[in-house]
């Protein structure tokens, strides 16, 4: 009878932890495009200026008006910089990488700050760990560096002028970074986040008397140069409450019938594929579809009245598509979601103002079934 009730016992809570195994936050990279694959527009050359490489990198930016430069098998390095050694490296993974100017403003070196920003799939919460990493490769002429690191900032940096940015950054490498030619080294660490920053930067925050040194080279360079692959932010337990905002209480009461509104869904102008930051309200209907398991849903996209009926029939149809294929991608049954296009169709404001304009560009949801 002992051993019964012991069985018993274990049963249940077997069932009660596989019970509590969906609502388990899980820990993802929050960086997009973390490896450099995917581009904007085709890369056609070398890069001069800072808008050169934000033109060219899919969600990544350069933070000053310097140029950080990405390697690629499109991408040609003029025989000046070949000649130093520029492109022999290759990525860590896939064909790409960039690579970042670290040190040598105090030998006048033009660039000699670059920096790499983007904005984060979420931002972070205050209070939560995270472990952080990169993967990076000397350029073996230049100077070997420390200081390394990444940034976490609540603003988007859009300075126009090449200057080294001084701020104290959340993680950064204490020690110089040395790579033996040809290859890989990570460098991690942990923070706690104290601010909900939604950027990331990466690059050397502290001036050239603050960073130390050293000479790989015998016919050295006076800047020190890396190469950038392989970026990951992610969660570390204990996993703390998303922001009330964040929840699906913020819907109820959930009921047939009912539209609502995804308020932070967004798209590129003219375009329908999904940009990073819609990941928090992605999440949220996710969620909201495993807490009602037999739920079904209409996803629609809506338009403004600027461009004609055809154009903005398709944009709706492609972007309300798009958050379906999303959905799907996370597990969700093909069957239990259906989208459609209303473009200009049904505005919910006056399109005579920018705000009523904004109000009528949308996507939301009708629920079919609870």
């Amino acid at each position: 009878m002992r051993n019964f009730s012991l069985l018993i016992l274990a049963l249940f809570w077997s069932a009660t932890l596989f019970a509590q195994a969906p609502a388990m936050k899980k820990s993802e990279n929050i960086v997009p495009n973390p490896s450099f694959e995917r581009f904007s527009s085709t890369p056609i050359g070398w890069f001069y200026k800072g808008k050169h490489f934000t033109d060219v990198m899919k969600y990544w930016s350069s933070a000053t008006g310097s140029s950080p430069d990405v390697f690629g098998t499109k991408i040609r390095v003029p025989a000046h910089w070949a000649s130093k050694g520029f492109g022999l490296q290759k990525p860590r993974t896939g064909e790409s990488m960039v690579g970042i100017t670290v040190f040598g403003c105090e030998d006048g070196k033009p660039h000699c700050r670059e920096y790499i920003q983007i904005q984060l799939r979420e931002p972070l919460i205050i209070g939560q760990n995270y472990s952080v990493e990169f993967f990076t490769s000397h350029l073996p002429r230049s100077i070997q560096v420390n200081n390394l690191g990444m940034f976490f900032s609540k603003k988007k940096y859009n300075e126009i002028l090449d200057i080294p940015i001084e701020v104290t950054p959340q993680f950064f490498s204490k020690e110089i970074i040395k790579v033996d030619q040809g290859h890989w080294r990570k460098v991690n660490g942990e923070f706690q986040a104290d601010t909900n920053a939604d950027f990331l930067i990466i690059g050397n925050f502290f001036s050239d008397s603050l960073t130390t040194t050293n000479i790989a080279s015998p016919n050295s360079l006076k800047y020190g140069y890396y190469y950038i692959d392989d970026i990951l932010v992610k969660k570390e337990p204990p996993f703390l409450e998303i922001p009330e905002e964040n929840k699906i209480s913020t819907w109820e009461p959930i009921e047939e019938g009912k539209i609502i509104r995804l308020k932070n869904i967004f798209f590129d102008i003219d375009e329908a594929e999904l940009l990073p930051h819609s990941h928090i309200e992605l999440q949220k209907l996710l969620q909201l579809l495993q807490t009602y398991p037999n739920m079904i849903i209409e996803i629609s996209g809506h338009t403004d009245i600027d461009g004609n009926d055809e154009y903005n029939l398709q944009l709706s149809t492609r972007r309300a598509k798009a958050v379906v294929e999303y959905l799907i991608s996370e597990g969700i049954s093909p069957h239990r979601t259906l989208y459609n296009g209303y473009g200009r169709s049904r505005p919910i404001a006056e399109n005579n103002t920018a705000e009523g304009k904004q109000l009528n560009r949308r996507v939301e949801f009708l629920i079919l079934k609870k």
